[in-house]
């Protein structure tokens, strides 16, 4: 069976894909198949609309109150699918929905209007991971490659107008200078940064 709902840390994540433009030097996937007890993220094939609802009716929800789009893969690289089951869950449930993302979804459907994202999306933590084009491109590797880095930051300022919260994340492979002017930048768009720490096994995601 394949694991489209996964519970970490109180909060229910969700697996809709597999996809993903980038190859992050720090990407998760490298070092294990899952997060924790949970069985492996790897799908056997792109879930359809109805495995999803299936499978969030199916989970177990007692207690939880929010609802992660972050699996393993990048969930803009199924957009619609993302909005549709988005859909689902506010119709169906009172959870809060939070997307986690590469920022990149106007590189992978340049069709995609974000505004889609209103009502349904109530956070957004974006993979900030450098402080300029070039050291993104190193450490995020992806493959648009170095206009991905404004294309990221322009998703960013245009969540700000779409959901209620959004975040910026870098993880700790690069230098504490790196970081410094990772946290100017982010000041400079008015967007709170969280550090992350480098995860080489399974027992620490977000």
């Amino acid at each position: 069976m394949m694991t489209i709902f996964y519970k970490f840390e109180g909060k229910l994540y969700i697996n809709i894909t597999n996809g993903c433009p980038c190859r992050c030097v720090f990407c998760i996937r490298d070092n294990a198949d899952s997060i924790r007890d949970n069985d492996s993220l790897w799908l056997e094939h792109e879930p359809s609309f109805e495995e999803i609802t299936a499978a969030f009716e199916a989970f177990d929800k007692t207690g939880i109150t929010d609802a992660v789009f972050c699996g393993y893969g990048e969930p803009t690289v199924r957009a619609d699918m993302l909005i549709r089951t988005a859909e689902y869950i506010k119709q169906h449930s009172d959870l809060r929905i939070r997307l986690n993302t590469n920022g990149l979804v106007k590189l992978i459907r340049p069709d995609f209007d974000i505004a889609q994202f209103k009502g349904l999306i109530d956070s957004v933590s974006i993979s900030l991971n450098a402080p300029d084009a070039k050291r993104y491109n190193e450490v995020t590797r992806p493959s648009f490659g170095e206009k991905s880095f404004d294309v990221m930051l322009d998703f960013a300022k245009q969540m700000k107008d779409v959901c209620e919260t959004v975040g910026f994340t870098v993880v700790d492979v690069i230098s504490t200078e790196e970081i410094e002017k990772c946290q100017k930048l982010a000041d400079e768009l008015s967007i709170p940064l969280r550090v992350r720490a480098y995860v080489t096994d399974n027992e620490s995601y977000t």
